[in-house]
């Protein structure tokens, strides 16, 4: 595959979490600007501020009602935005709660994770919060809808995965290897969960069960950030220290694209429904692989 380059913000912006919105645009946050940007199929951008430079959008994702939804991680708010570009939030009840990791549920609703609280939580699209408990000093990070109809997520501290069910059970898979620290996580087409250990330099598959195989990256420290399931199966996920894309088939076989260039420091990634994969740079772009 072929890696393309596009400029679409200035390096202390800080692309970080993106993901393809059901408009055809390429949505993601500037971290460190407080914003929301949309990369245009012909290559343009437009991006819309948030109101509070400092409110650290993280991680975006579709929503069921067809807007992107977003975690503001130093404002303690779930904000949302039409593909018009429209804005509104909704403050969460926990202060200093740290939202990151968000998530459309198989329930309907949008879930996340609240990294300095250790909670996981629900919002509606009509703005209702509900809070649960994570029964372990985590970090939770990424989250995502598992193939079992509950949400899944990368508990960062515990080296662990934490299954939560839509009514706010939750069951905790330890992880076998220690300084694992995931954070990213996505369900693939197998059927199984798959996450990266940011920590352990390592891919590792878990099954709905909590059967857990690994797969060690070739540099043990690439601190693996961010995972996309693709539509053929395959898993795509940022290399960030190593300033590379690497990608896993559902049989183990890594393999992998390097970024162009110092500094790329990959974070996010997603896969259009064409194949085509999606990294955000925090040098202020973003790296597309096709072909």
């Amino acid at each position: 595959m072929r890696v393309e380059l596009i400029d679409v913000a200035e390096v202390a912006d800080g692309p970080y979490g993106i993901t393809v919105g059901a408009d055809g645009g390429v949505w993601f946050t500037l971290i460190h600007a407080g914003e929301i940007a949309r990369l245009a199929p012909d290559g343009s951008v437009r991006r819309f501020g948030l109101g509070a430079p400092r409110c650290g959008p993280s991680v975006i994702t579709g929503g069921p009602d067809g807007a992107l939804w977003y975690a503001e991680m130093n404002a303690g708010r779930i904000g949302r935005i039409t593909v018009d570009g429209e804005v509104s939030s909704f403050a969460l009840p926990t202060q200093g709660a740290g939202p990151c990791g968000i998530a459309t549920g198989p329930d309907g609703a949008l879930w996340f994770t609240e990294v300095n609280a250790g909670l996981v939580g629900r919002i509606t699209v009509d703005g209702e919060v509900t809070e649960y408990p994570l029964p372990v000093d985590s970090f939770p990070a990424h989250i995502t809808a598992g193939p079992d109809g509950a949400l899944w997520c990368a508990l960062n501290q515990a080296d662990a995965v934490a299954r939560v069910s839509v009514r706010g059970e939750v069951t905790v898979h330890r992880l076998p290897t220690a300084g694992t620290a995931p954070v990213g996580i996505t369900a693939g087409a197998d059927g199984a969960l798959w996450y990266v250990g940011i920590g352990g330099g390592l891919v590792g598959r878990i099954t709905v069960d909590g059967k857990v195989t690994e797969y060690p990256l070739a540099d043990p420290a690439a601190r693996p950030h961010a995972i996309a399931a693709g539509p053929d199966g395959r898993l795509w996920f940022t290399e960030w220290a190593a300033g590379r894309i690497g990608v896993i088939t559902p049989d183990g076989r890594l393999d992998g694209y390097p970024i162009p260039g110092p500094g790329a420091e990959p974070h996010g990634i997603a896969v259009g429904p064409d194949g085509a994969v999606y990294a955000a740079l925090e040098r202020g772009q973003i790296a597309r692989l096709a072909g």
